[in-house]
């Protein structure tokens, strides 16, 4: 009896000590897989922000120079997110939103937008989509330019009721067979410029590392 109780007790302890080591091999995998991630992400939206903000705009870090935003309606966020400023000769000139349309054909579709201090976008570029192959194309950069429809417009250059795909009675082109990704993504911009047209003055606070925009 003793015996077996003591073989009991030993591949317990083995399967115990096994659940241990799993769990935090599990966990260290995830916790660098995880980390990777973030940082191609980060790279490739870096890597978009040059795209859609002309060197012309600015003269400081505009990488670095940030401020957190708190997660907004307008914006479609749930989450904090980060603003990058544009300055040219210490003045305002440019702010780089992340947006997100959440009513995509297959879920949410991620973006940053570019908006000179007039109100005007210098650009929009998709960062993250789960749109279905084709349809996604649409709105993807490297395979369509589309996207390049929303540079230089703006609310002084279209009313509230031309921020819709043509087949809304719109301003904005539409591939036949693909109307709700363009649909989410005209939306979504519309909302952010109305995001930034309410929050101008406090996207481009001072020492903004250390202050957090409240809208």
């Amino acid at each position: 009896m003793k015996r077996l109780a003591k073989a009991t007790l030993r591949t317990a302890l083995n399967l115990l000590f096994f659940t241990v080591i799993a769990t935090a091999i599990l966990a260290f995998t995830y916790s660098v897989t995880h980390e990777l991630i973030a940082q191609s992400e980060d790279a490739a939206k870096l890597k978009l922000i040059n795209q859609v903000v002309p060197a012309i705009l600015y003269d400081n870090d505009l990488i670095n120079d940030t401020i957190n935003l708190p997660a907004s309606p307008e914006l479609g966020t749930t989450q904090g997110t980060i603003a990058y400023r544009g300055l040219l000769h210490g003045q305002p000139s440019v702010v780089v939103l992340e947006s997100i349309a959440p009513d995509g054909y297959s879920g949410k579709i991620g973006m940053i937008v570019a908006i000179n201090y007039s109100g005007f976008i210098t650009g929009v570029r998709v960062v993250t989509h789960k749109e279905t192959p084709g349809l996604g194309d649409y709105i993807d950069i490297a395979k369509n330019k589309w996207i390049n429809l929303f540079a230089n417009t703006s609310h002084e250059r279209f009313q509230e009721e031309d921020w819709k795909v043509k087949k809304d009675g719109g301003q904005f082109d539409y591939m036949a067979g693909a109307t709700i990704t363009p649909r989410a993504v005209v939306k979504a911009i519309n909302k952010a410029l109305h995001y930034f047209e309410e929050n101008r003055d406090k996207l481009f606070v001072t020492n903004p590392s250390k202050k957090e925009a409240t809208p």
